[in-house]
């Protein structure tokens, strides 16, 4: 099971803070970059709030998509679906195929 991720006790709606990560990770812009982009939507926020953003929920949100990726790779192998699985543009090991 996914624990969720809780975003109380930040100015921020959970929306704009993942947002920021997406941008952040995603382009690999710098923290000022994104710090540009989110004002230049009307969101003022500064770099180092998004530094802060990226360092602590980052690795939580890596974790959520492995075990997504991994969920929905089990998945396709009970279902007898293609072996070849890719997530966040790495293949997944392929469990019981030879090779």
């Amino acid at each position: 099971m996914m624990t969720k991720i809780n975003y109380s006790g930040y100015r921020f709606p959970p929306e704009i803070i993942q947002l920021a990560i997406w941008l952040y990770v995603r382009f690999t812009l710098s923290f000022r970059d994104v710090e540009n982009l989110l004002a230049e939507r009307g969101i003022l926020v500064s770099y180092e709030t998004v530094r802060r953003w990226v360092n602590h929920f980052g690795p939580k949100i890596s974790a959520d998509l492995r075990k997504r990726a991994e969920a929905a790779y089990n998945l396709a192998s009970r279902r007898g679906l293609s072996q070849d699985r890719w997530a966040l543009g790495l293949p997944l090991a392929c469990r019981g195929c030879r090779g």
